[in-house]
C-alpha cells in the first residue's frame, strides 16, 4: 500500500515535534547569544531551520497537514522580511511536489475505481507522476476513445483517513504552532479546512463543478478550464492543459509577465462569482498558469462553493460605501450585518481607516500590489497596541462571508507574491458596476 504514513500515531508525533524543534533551536540560539553570537544573524537561522522543518513535515505527511501548508502558501507575502525568504524557498518546494505514491498503489486505486481493465482506457499511461497534491497525484496518459492527451489525478489509499486526523491534530495544536507562521491566523484556517473536508475527498464533485466552470468559461479569451473526461470517487480524468504555473512567474518573471499574470487572476476571481454563481475556493500559486497564448488556465476544483447572489451583496455594498466614506451609512450596514460585535463602541470614522487595505487598491485606476504592502497592512492590525487592532477587536466576520473573504484575502496574497500592477477598479467595476454606480433615487 501506499508510502503516504497514516498510522495516527505516527501523523501526530511527526506534528507534534514541530513545536519542541523550534524550542530547542530557540533554546541553542539563547545559549549563543549568551556567548557573543550576533543576534539577527541567529534570528535567522533559527527561522530558515524552522521553516525548513515545517514545510518539510507538511510535504512528507501530505494528507491534511499538506494541505495546511498549501492554504498558509499564499500569505507568505504578508511574512516580514526577517522571516519571508526561508519561508518562501520552503513553500515553493511544497508547491511544487510531494514524495510520489508508487505505481502498485496507484493501479490498486485505479481498479477500485475504474476496475481490473482500466489501462484499456489509454493509449498510454506514464507511471512517474507529473504532479502532486495533498491528498492524491496526477498522472499524463493518452485517452484511447479520441487520442487526446489527458490528466489522471488519483487519491492516495488511506487520504480520508489521513486528512481527518492531521486537522484534528492542526486544531489542537493551532496556538503551539503560531509562533511558527508569525503574522498568520491558524485556528481559523485550521478551521475552515476542516468545515470543507468531505466535498475535497470525494472527485465526484470536484469533476461535477469543474464541468460548470468549463462551460462557462468555454471560448473565454482570458481564462482556460480543462474539460472533465471521466470521474469517479477517488480519481478524476481531465484534458491535459500545460501553461507556465504562477510559482515560476513569481520566481523569475518579467515586469510584463507578473502584471499580465496579476490582472488574469485578479478577472478570473471577481467575474466567477457573478458570471457562474461559483467561487474557486483554493487560491494558491500551484493552481494557477498562464498559457502560451495569455490566458489563464485554473485547476484543481475540490474546493467550490456556491454564490446564488454572485459576490455577497452586503460586502458590495459595504465597499461602496467605504470608497464614498459614508461612514454612517457604512457602520449601520456593518452592524445590520452582524459585522460589529454585540455591545461594542466604535466611531464611524474609525472604521474607514480600518477598511483602507480593501478600498485602497481601487482608489486609483492602477495598482500596485506588492511584498511591502501587504506586509504594513498585517503590522497595523497584528500590533496589539495599534489602534487597528482595538477596532479590530470590536469587529466580527459572520460566518456566511468568511469563505470569500479568505478566498479574497489569498488572491490577494498571490498578487502580492507576483508583485503585479492590476486595474482592479476597472475589472471590479465590469462585474460589480453598482459598487460605483450613484444610488438609485428614492421615492
Amino acid at each position: 500500500m501506499s508510502d503516504i504514513p497514516r498510522r495516527t500515531v505516527s501523523r501526530t508525533a511527526k506534528l507534534a515535534g514541530l513545536p519542541l524543534g523550534v524550542a530547542g533551536r530557540a533554546a541553542a540560539g539563547f545559549g549563543r547569544r549568551l556567548t557573543g553570537g550576533d543576534r539577527d544573524e541567529i534570528a535567522a537561522q533559527l527561522a530558515a531551520k524552522s521553516a525548513e522543518q515545517l514545510f518539510e513535515v507538511l510535504g512528507e505527511l501530505k494528507g491534511g497537514a499538506m494541505k495546511f501548508g498549501q492554504a498558509l502558501s499564499v500569505f507568505e507575502a504578508a511574512v516580514p522580511d526577517e522571516y519571508a525568504e526561508p519561508y518562501r524557498e520552503a513553500l515553493t518546494k511544497l508547491q511544487a511536489a510531494a514524495p510520489p505514491m508508487p505505481m502498485a498503489d496507484v493501479d490498486y486505486m485505479l481498479t477500485q475505481q475504474f476496475g481490473r481493465s482500466w489501462r484499456s482506457r489509454f493509449t498510454d499511461f506514464d507511471e512517474t507522476p507529473a504532479a502532486s497534491a495533498s491528498i492524491g497525484q496526477v498522472h499524463r496518459a493518452v485517452w484511447k476513445r479520441d487520442g487526446r492527451e489527458v490528466a489522471v489525478k488519483v487519491q492516495y489509499p488511506g487520504a480520508e483517513e489521513a486528512l481527518r486526523s492531521d486537522l484534528r491534530q492542526l486544531g489542537r495544536m493551532s496556538r503551539i504552532l503560531q509562533p511558527l507562521v508569525p503574522g498568520m491566523e491558524i485556528k481559523p484556517l485550521v478551521a475552515e479546512l476542516k468545515d470543507r473536508m468531505e466535498e475535497e475527498l470525494d472527485y465526484r464533485d470536484e469533476a461535477a463543478y469543474q464541468r460548470e466552470f468549463a462551460a462557462f468559461y468555454e471560448d473565454d479569451p482570458d481564462v482556460k478550464i480543462p474539460r472533465v473526461v471521466g470521474s469517479a470517487p477517488k480519481a478524476v480524468i481531465t484534458e491535459w492543459v500545460q501553461g507556465r504555473p504562477l510559482a515560476s512567474i513569481i520566481r523569475d518573471g518579467t515586469r510584463e509577465e507578473r502584471d499580465h499574470a496579476g490582472n488574469q487572476l485578479a478577472r478570473f476571481h471577481y467575474s466567477a462569482p457573478d458570471r457562474t454563481h461559483l467561487l474557486h475556493a483554493d487560491p494558491h500559486p500551484g493552481n494557477f498558469g498562464i498559457l502560451d497564448d495569455g490566458r489563464l488556465l485554473v485547476l484543481d476544483f475540490g474546493a467550490v462553493a456556491r454564490m446564488p447572489d454572485g459576490m455577497p451583496p452586503e460586502l458590495v455594498t459595504m465597499t461602496k460605501y467605504a470608497l464614498e466614506r459614508r461612514s454612517g451609512d457604512l457602520m449601520a450596514l456593518m452592524r445590520s450585518a452582524e459585522f460589529v460585535r454585540d455591545g461594542a463602541r466604535i466611531e464611524s470614522e474609525q472604521i474607514l481607516g480600518y477598511l483602507a487595505p480593501f478600498t485602497e487598491p481601487l482608489g486609483t485606476e492602477e495598482f500596485h500590489f506588492s511584498r511591502r504592502w501587504i506586509q504594513q497592512q498585517a503590522e497595523r492590525v497584528g500590533d496589539l497596541r495599534s489602534p487597528e487592532a482595538a477596532i479590530g477587536r470590536s469587529l466580527n466576520l459572520p460566518p456566511r462571508f468568511l469563505l470569500v473573504h479568505r478566498v479574497t484575502m489569498g488572491t490577494v496574497g498571490i498578487l502580492c507574491q507576483l508583485d503585479s500592477h492590476v486595474r482592479l477598479r476597472e475589472i471590479v467595476a465590469e462585474w460589480q458596476p453598482e459598487m460605483f454606480e450613484p444610488d438609485a433615487p428614492t421615492g
